[in-house]
């Protein structure tokens, strides 16, 4: 390329990279373009917030944008990027159609964090009380989720089972998707040893953003479910809670006598991890990967779970601690957890064998870059061979644009 090539990232939330998974995969994301000198530019809806990651700081620059306003349009043209990178499909069908349009040889990558539609059909299963299915699966959520897939030159899936979901069950051609899971950095000897012991360790730790309704339902479960057979059976053993954006529902749980505290956002969740004995993450739906688990493995601390919470995640290794299939079980096993001693390092070599087998960042770090390379030397090609995508952007021109021009009117 003969000059700077250009990065747009579109968003309806800026990276908070101590809040979320999500905010620390995106830094992850942008870090490949960056070592190559791209020029990137992060354009959000949203409001700056005092926890967003300072993006100056990484050479990036920043400027907020509105929705149904036109003067993104010219805003695009102008800077005239090479790729343009969706964050969440909310964001796509917003602003894919304006990017079509005025910068129609952008590649248009979309990161889907984790299937929207496959959490939101888990949660309304077990709302029901009911295995999620096919039924559940097939809803409008899905069908704009996946339009969006289409639409775009390549979406990045953070999980394996997602990858097989969609190539399987709803036929997506594996050329428009890109495996790229949340990615850490190896455990080495020096760190290793560097970990509490043991002995040095004590108490429960559940840690989420409550932004996200799952922690919340999860956190319920734990209070009303898991930690009362936990505390009868651990008397002395204290469960602390931390995550961000902890509502008034979330801090009523706090309950000194029951050794059950909610302290809400941590400083540092990687300390707080590394001194806990023992990891609860029993997730009662949700989708992607738990970057809370992942974590606690970086941390050597075993976990417990189900099988919501290991999805994607451990594949053929064994899981450092347990995965459950009742919450009576999950209690049960958690105590048996926070009291083996003899097989806490076995347990903790198992999660260092995972990160480095499956979520090894040197494995990765490149991968998202070279196939955006690969992409832009065959965009023609390559979505002439996606013409449902190209059938959907066109209906979407008379559809979504239309609509959004209507409101632009309206308000003003």
């Amino acid at each position: 390329m003969s000059k700077q090539p250009v990065l747009l990232v579109i968003g309806s939330v800026w990276p908070e990279p101590n809040s979320s998974a999500a905010g620390a995969r995106m830094l992850d994301l942008l870090s490949k373009f960056l070592k190559e000198k791209w020029k990137i530019v992060f354009a959000c809806t949203a409001q700056e917030s005092p926890f967003m990651a300072d993006l100056g700081s990484f050479g990036m620059e920043s400027m907020t944008i509105h929705l149904n306003d036109s003067s993104f349009d010219a805003y695009a043209a102008e800077l005239n990027p090479n790729v343009v990178l969706f964050d969440r499909f909310l964001c796509e069908e917003q602003f894919g159609w304006r990017i079509a349009k005025e910068c129609p040889n952008a590649l248009r990558v979309l990161e889907t964090v984790d299937l929207h539609f496959l959490r939101y059909a888990r949660e309304l299963a077990w709302k029901e009380g009911n295995v999620c299915d096919i039924r559940h699966l097939q809803s409008d959520r899905a069908k704009r989720e996946i339009a969006s897939i289409l639409r775009c030159d390549c979406s990045i899936i953070i999980s394996e089972y997602e990858m097989n979901l969609l190539q399987g069950t709803f036929r997506v051609d594996p050329k428009l998707l890109l495996y790229y899971p949340l990615i850490m950095d190896g455990v080495d000897s020096s760190n290793k040893n560097k970990l509490p012991s043991y002995e040095d360790r004590r108490d429960f730790i559940f840690i989420g953003n409550f932004w996200h309704e799952p922690n919340w339902q999860a956190l319920r479960e734990l209070k009303l479910k898991i930690w009362p057979r936990i505390h009868a059976q651990l008397p002395m053993a204290e469960l602390h809670v931390y995550g961000a954006y902890p509502s008034k529902k979330v801090t009523d749980l706090n309950q000194v006598k029951d050794k059950f505290f909610v302290h809400g956002r941590a400083d540092d969740a990687k300390e707080l991890v590394k001194n806990a004995r023992v990891c609860l993450a029993p997730m009662p739906f949700g989708a992607g990967l738990k970057g809370k688990l992942l974590e606690a493995m970086a941390c050597g601390t075993p976990s417990i779970t189900n099988h919501i919470g290991s999805e994607g995640m451990n594949g053929e290794f064994e899981w450092p601690g347990y995965v459950t299939a009742s919450l009576e079980e999950f209690a049960d096993k958690a105590v048996l957890l926070y009291t083996q001693e003899s097989e806490y390092i076995s347990f903790q070599q198992k999660g260092f064998t995972i990160l480095d087998k499956r979520f090894n960042k040197n494995e990765f770090e490149s991968v998202l870059f070279d196939q955006v390379l690969t992409l832009m030397e065959n965009i023609e090609k390559h979505r002439q061979d996606n013409f449902i995508g190209e059938i959907l952007h066109h209906h979407t021109l008379a559809s979504t644009m239309y609509m959004s021009k209507w409101i632009e009117a309206k308000n003003t």
